[in-house]
């Protein structure tokens, strides 16, 4: 399974895969893959250079990758000053607030223990906090810069660069795509209506060649209801030089769910089962479909805020629900593969799977075109 990217990078399969979780994105590396590290979360900077110091520990000298939020636009205050958390606190209505609490009391979800911070916090989607990361990131040898909403800002293209790294974005459109390239960005994520997290609207099928198309020669990366070795041999004849895949890892075993109830969830549902709501971020992200995504989306409701509003106004919110696992209300972020997600397994045990259906799929096609591998 390898490409001209994958020669690039030094790995032996062009397998991609984004987490959030270190152990995760290690054992990706390991199995020969990429794994690549989501950062969002570590608005501590000794939080995240702790964790990259156990994954330059446990990826045995091979490359990975770390993967930002910077939004392509910024809210600013008066004055053209940057907003900070307290600002965008101080934004979100009042009637907001109301809904959320009502929603938990209808469900009859506690309070989180005195002294307990909530443990899910959106101010890594805002700029000031992913700079932070990358003080930290540029500290170590990682292989690719990834941002997740939109071209970084030309001085963090400029840094990456001069660290000798790669950059990559995630574009919905062959639009979003042709305006990376002239960004200067390196690789481009063509990521599917079907993916999970922030997501447009077309689907993986059609998006693939056209980005392919709009940006040649640079490298796309194909991303969006990608679970099995036959749709990475499809990526690629798409014209495609990898996959990128984030969902499939989540039931894996080595991944830091820390909620059986959750866990529980992926494995029961089907394709159908996960929903694009604006009700964890404030833009549209596919997640689980849950009785929480289902009051955000009511016209009834208040509807969400636009980000990071909405993010910081559910935060305590989506604390409360994950450690008191409310299982009407409890999801996650994930792609429409989630149906494919049935078992528990092994990222190495993962990545097997995908190399032997990839096997398959070639096999496949050489039998169409009768051409005898042997």
């Amino acid at each position: 399974m390898e490409t001209e990217l994958s020669k690039r990078l030094g790995i032996e399969h062009a397998i991609f895969g984004f987490t959030p979780f270190p152990a995760v994105a290690a054992a990706i590396t390991r199995a020969g893959g990429f794994g690549v590290l989501g950062a969002v979360r570590y608005t501590a900077p000794d939080d995240l250079k702790r964790d990259l110091d156990w994954m330059q520990e446990h990826t045995d000298g091979k490359p990975y990758g770390l993967d930002v939020v910077m939004p392509a636009k910024k809210a600013e205050a008066p004055g053209n000053r940057t907003l900070t958390e307290a600002d965008v606190e101080a934004m979100i209505p009042q009637g907001h607030r109301r809904f959320v609490e009502d929603t938990l009391t209808k469900h009859g979800v506690p309070e989180l223990p005195e002294g307990e911070a909530s443990g899910w916090r959106i101010t890594g989607w805002m700029e000031q906090v992913a700079r932070t990361q990358l003080d930290v990131a540029f500290d170590y040898p990682i292989a690719l810069l990834a941002n997740a909403l939109g071209s970084p800002p030309e001085d963090v293209v400029r840094r990456a660069h001069d660290h000798g790294v790669l950059v990559a974005a995630l574009a919905g459109s062959a639009r979003h795509a042709r305006h990376h390239a002239d960004a200067g960005i390196d690789i481009v994520v063509a990521q599917g209506y079907e993916a999970g997290g922030h997501t447009g609207e077309i689907a993986s099928m059609v998006l693939t060649p056209e980005v392919v198309e709009a940006v040649d020669p640079l490298p796309v990366l194909a991303a969006g209801g990608i679970g099995s070795g036959e749709q990475i041999a499809a990526a690629l004849a798409l014209g495609a030089q990898g996959a990128w895949l984030g969902s499939l890892w989540l039931t894996t075993t080595e991944a830091e769910l820390h909620s059986r109830a959750l866990t529980a969830k992926l494995l029961a549902a089907g394709s159908g089962d996960t929903v694009r709501s604006r009700a964890l971020t404030g833009k549209p992200a596919r997640q689980l479909r849950t009785e929480w995504t289902d009051a955000w989306d009511d016209p009834a409701g208040p509807g969400a805020l636009p980000m990071p509003l909405q993010g910081l106004l559910v935060a305590d919110a989506v604390s409360r629900i994950q450690r008191y696992e409310v299982a009407p209300l409890l999801g996650t972020p994930v792609g429409q593969i989630v149906g494919r997600m049935n078992s528990e397994r092994s990222v190495l045990s993962v990545v097997d799977d995908l190399t032997r259906g990839f096997e398959r799929a070639v096999e496949r096609l050489d039998r169409i075109a009768g051409r005898d591998r042997s």
